[in-house]
């Protein structure tokens, strides 16, 4: 089985992200970047399939920036898969994102693509289903679960309000949740081998580019907590309508 995982890189979630002065970029000098928490659970439930049923599992990243992109290539490598490669575009978008790496795998065998539900640091969720509309393939999202038999794939996957048992004949688009496998942590041996190992990179295709991002914000902080008494009704019910505005 030839096994796809998405991966992208996404700033360590111990950093306290930086906004330049006029708001239009965030400050990436001195940021760690790492495999995106989700893409690294991805990843670990495709080498577990791979050790089960044998097969390949390959890496694909969009990103132009070798230097903070391909060491997180590498350490996808040294946790145990077999082939990496880069487009060598900026991220612009999800259907940016989508349509290259789809673009690419048209070429390719792919019998299951996988990615993380989401992104920690746009949080957009549909990469996924971009990769599979435009490979004309089903794409299950939010899967907690999945097993591969005899080329059909059972699992459960989160809905609104519960869960949901579904199967689908492979090919497949799935992105999983953080349940569906525990990362791995490289040894010595998968960073020494992951030396040896494939990165290639590939030009971009054209493709679209649909939103702009016009101004980065930080959270607004938040007020100070706010006790009213019994006999403080009707203050309690103007801070709500005239400060919080939820009622």
């Amino acid at each position: 089985m030839n096994i796809w995982v998405c991966i992208s890189k996404t700033p360590d979630t111990t950093v306290k992200v930086q906004f330049t002065a006029d708001g239009t970029d965030w400050v990436r000098d001195g940021v760690q970047f790492i495999i995106n928490p989700y893409d690294d659970h991805a990843l670990a439930a495709a080498l577990a399939l791979k050790e089960k049923v044998g097969g390949t599992v390959s890496v694909i990243m969009v990103d132009d920036d070798a230097a903070t992109a391909d060491p997180v290539l590498r350490k996808a490598l040294a946790i145990g898969a077999d082939k990496a490669v880069r487009v060598n575009a900026a991220p612009a978008d999800a259907l940016f994102v989508g349509t290259q790496i789809a673009h690419y795998l048209q070429g390719q065998t792919a019998d299951l693509i996988l990615t993380g539900r989401e992104s920690i640091d746009y949080n957009g969720s549909s990469v996924g289903d971009i990769i599979g509309q435009r490979l004309g393939r089903p794409s299950v999202s939010y899967v907690k679960h999945f097993e591969v038999s005899d080329g059909t794939l059972k699992g459960s996957r989160f809905i609104e309000g519960g869960e949901e048992d579904f199967e689908a004949a492979l090919p497949l688009v799935l992105g999983v949740s953080k349940e569906v496998a525990e990362p791995r942590i490289p040894n010595m041996r998968g960073i020494m081998m992951a030396r040896r190992k494939p990165l290639e990179v590939v030009d971009p295709v054209e493709a679209p580019v649909l939103t702009e991002v016009v101004k980065y914000e930080p959270p607004k902080t938040r007020s100070e907590c706010k006790i009213f008494g019994p006999d403080e009704v009707e203050q309690l019910i103007d801070a709500l309508q005239n400060e919080a505005k939820v009622i």
